[in-house]
């Protein structure tokens, strides 16, 4: 910002060119003080809101949980699909269509002799959404995820599987949890029911 020079001296200067002004000592010569490198900030004022309410941080905390317990829970399962248990993954928080997707990729590579090496790592995350007055309170979820340390291999030989193509090794998710309870469960809970991908991060 441009600085401006407005003393009052000056101003009846340039006003009347009065010769008690070319009087002064300082009359008529220039300012030649450079103008300040550190620019001008407004004092800071009343902090704002959190963006969260308590309550909401709180489902937010408990919903980013869930959801690495979910996504580990299906890497697991998926290092020898023979084994699957369904069981085991609602309760790790595996729901909705989310899980009826896992059970149809558990049920391919069980078919197809294959298995998998590694695990999904979840990068960064921020919350796109959280509104706990619906009748099942969801949290939704942005999430990169980093696949580079997982292989698909074939049970009859051991090795990796040719890439085939997918996401690449990082991906934007777009991952949706709610809060329900599961069949024959006493109590509720945050369940990943709904994952799209986003492109890459």
């Amino acid at each position: 910002m441009t600085r401006r020079v407005t003393t009052a001296a000056a101003a009846l200067c340039l006003a009347t060119l009065a010769a008690a002004c070319t009087n002064s000592p300082e009359a008529g010569r220039p300012d030649t003080t450079p103008p300040s490198s550190t620019p001008t900030t407004a004092s800071p004022g009343t902090p704002s809101a959190p963006r969260w309410t308590e309550e909401e941080q709180s489902a937010i905390n408990a919903a980013k949980v869930r959801y690495a317990s979910a996504r580990r829970a299906v890497d697991a399962t998926l290092h020898d699909p023979r084994k699957s248990d369904r069981a085991a993954l609602t309760r790790a928080g595996n729901g909705g269509t989310w899980l009826i997707d896992v059970l149809g990729e558990i049920k391919f590579q069980r078919e197809n002799g294959w298995y998998q090496t590694g695990f999904v790592q979840i990068g960064s995350t921020s919350v796109e959404s959280v509104k706990l007055t619906l009748e099942q309170p969801e949290v939704r979820l942005t999430a990169c995820i980093d696949s580079s340390k997982v292989t698909t291999n074939l049970q009859s030989t051991r090795k990796p599987i040719p890439d085939t193509g997918n996401d690449g090794d990082r991906h934007m998710a777009k991952a949706k949890l709610v809060f329900a309870k599961a069949l024959n469960e006493k109590s509720k809970a945050w369940f990943l029911v709904e994952e799209k991908g986003g492109g890459a991060c």
